[in-house]
């Protein structure tokens, strides 16, 4: 009789490999809270703005922000916000739909004791739409690159800034000045890292007069 040919031991296939859950951290670059690290969740579309950027950005903001009142629009891990509040910011509202970054957000306030900072749970847009006209001095505007918010966030914020005043705007392509004097905007500054053009808007004044 043959001998039945040998198998090779099946072997159980293996469980999927769980997803792994990466963080990181920025880390504040100037003012007050130097140095300290704020925690970057692994959400899609998180992106916090690089070090360079915003070492370049508050360089022509001029660094002391003493006085100032400002919004962060998409707050993320608010580090925009946070870099504003270190240095001398008045008033920092930040504006944050994610349940989860919020809290996140509150404990890095706390932890700082930033009693400048406030968080809030919202929607950036209508936060800005319900600022009082000519209110703030600089707002951040980062919204999700595959969103439909560029438009109506530039025009709130293009209300809610006081004459003068700075719109920080990163967006996945340059944004011109025509587009931007009807609102009563101008470029003021622009920069290109990467994929992200980061723009530093200003109101025009008063007695500017837009171009139609």
């Amino acid at each position: 009789m043959k001998k039945a040919p040998s198998q090779a031991p099946v072997r159980p296939p293996r469980p999927p490999r769980a997803r792994l859950v990466q963080s990181h951290e920025v880390r504040i670059i100037g003012g007050l809270w130097k140095r300290s690290k704020l925690q970057v969740a692994d959400k899609p579309g998180l992106r916090p703005t690089p070090d360079r950027v915003r070492e370049t950005l508050f360089n022509w903001l001029g660094q002391d922000l003493s006085g100032w009142h400002c919004l962060d629009a998409f707050a993320g891990t608010g580090v925009l916000g946070f870099e504003a509040a270190s240095r001398g910011a008045k008033q920092v509202q930040l504006v944050e739909k994610d349940a989860a970054l919020v809290e996140q957000l509150k404990k890095m306030q706390a932890h700082l004791k930033a009693d400048a900072v406030q968080v809030l749970r919202g929607d950036g847009v209508a936060a800005l739409r319900h600022a009082p006209g000519n209110s703030l001095e600089l707002i951040f505007l980062d919204p999700p690159f595959d969103s439909a918010l560029f438009e109506s966030a530039v025009m709130a914020a293009a209300q809610a800034v006081t004459a003068g005043g700075f719109v920080y705007l990163e967006a996945p392509k340059k944004w011109l000045d025509a587009q931007l004097q009807p609102l009563g905007l101008r470029l003021h500054r622009h920069l290109k890292a990467g994929m992200v053009h980061a723009h530093l808007l200003q109101r025009l004044s008063t007695t500017a007069s837009p171009a139609g």
